[in-house]
């Protein structure tokens, strides 16, 4: 599918198909584009568009370079990041001329929202450049809202596994739920920090061509402000990944201080009913004299003496604080 945008006094507004390309026409969006939608903007924008399997590639000189007169600039960008398992692909952004084209095979929610928006407000969508800025900016305000949802889920797992001394104890099977949701924020956060780190390879890569095109001082200062913004929540993330490490350091922690908790109450058990046990061993024995046996209190007096040899040990942990 191919969506195309026309400048109207610094705001978008969305045409149906491509069959001609007007010179106000500053965006034109490919979504999951067919074989023959990508031959014919080809021929017709005189660029050779990435395939889906180059635009996968890692290395920044597949991601970012000039060919043919165009820039094209790739970023890792989250979809259906509501949840905290994001759909993660590559969007590649062309600047070819006075246009935008960017190439995409899912559905980043600032694709929705910056086009509805940029058609009420005006932007600054006079160019390619304009509209590929403003985009970034409404994908840098997308990525801080998922940063700070994480960051507050992060302060609520920290408040379960740090729970007030009166509060009731953590079982284990809630343990295990915390560890889940931490290994699920940890995964969340470090899939942001990477679209991140891509983000900021781009905007460093269109701030040396913007001053090779020679732009405008207002472009140079908002490409400036982006890169800070988005250095500034890498930042932000690595303090997040920071923060889930000590928490995951820190759940784990308390099994092991729950589970050390069952073994010496097991331990207890173990010695508070050995001298019993004993006793109890002794008067099993089977010889035929043993003076205890003709008394008539002797199994009152053994039954005693056992009871007796399980308090002492107990009231002697009790008093040493080991209970």
């Amino acid at each position: 599918m191919i969506r195309g945008f026309l400048n109207e006094g610094g705001r978008l507004r969305a045409v149906e198909g491509t069959s001609e390309l007007p010179e106000s026409m500053v965006w034109i969006d490919l979504v999951n584009p067919s074989d023959a939608e990508e031959d014919d903007l080809e021929k017709r924008l005189g660029i050779d568009i990435p395939t889906r399997e180059e635009m996968e590639e890692i290395e920044i000189s597949s991601r970012l370079y000039n060919e043919d007169g165009a820039s094209f600039m790739t970023a890792t960008l989250p979809a259906q990041a509501d949840g905290d398992d994001p759909q993660m692909q590559a969007v590649t952004f062309v600047l070819t001329g006075n246009r935008l084209v960017t190439i995409r095979y899912h559905e980043p929610r600032a694709f929705k929202t910056f086009p509805m928006r940029a058609e009420k407000v005006p932007m600054g969508c006079e160019t390619g450049e304009g509209v590929l800025i403003a985009l970034l900016e409404a994908i840098v305000d997308r990525l801080a809202d998922i940063l700070e949802r994480a960051g507050r889920d992060i302060d609520g797992i920290s408040r379960d596994v740090f729970q007030h001394k009166g509060a009731k104890p953590t079982k284990s099977q809630d343990f295990q739920k915390v560890l889940e949701t931490i290994g699920r924020k940890g995964d969340l956060t470090s899939n942001i920090r990477d679209s991140l780190v891509t983000l900021e390879r781009l905007v460093g890569f269109l701030g040396q061509g913007a001053m090779q095109r020679k732009s405008g001082k207002d472009v140079r200062e908002r490409i400036k402000t982006l890169a800070r913004d988005v250095r500034s929540l890498a930042d932000h993330a690595s303090f997040l990944s920071q923060k889930i490490t000590f928490l995951l350091d820190a759940t784990l922690g308390m099994i092991n201080i729950e589970q050390n908790a069952i073994i010496k109450i097991f331990s207890v058990a173990a010695v508070v009913f050995l001298p019993p046990t004993l006793i109890a061993s002794i008067y099993g024995m089977n010889f035929q004299f043993m003076p205890e046996l003709d008394e008539v209190y002797g199994y009152p007096m053994a039954l005693g003496l056992m009871v007796l040899s399980a308090i002492l040990p107990y009231v002697y942990f009790k008093r040493r604080g080991w209970l």
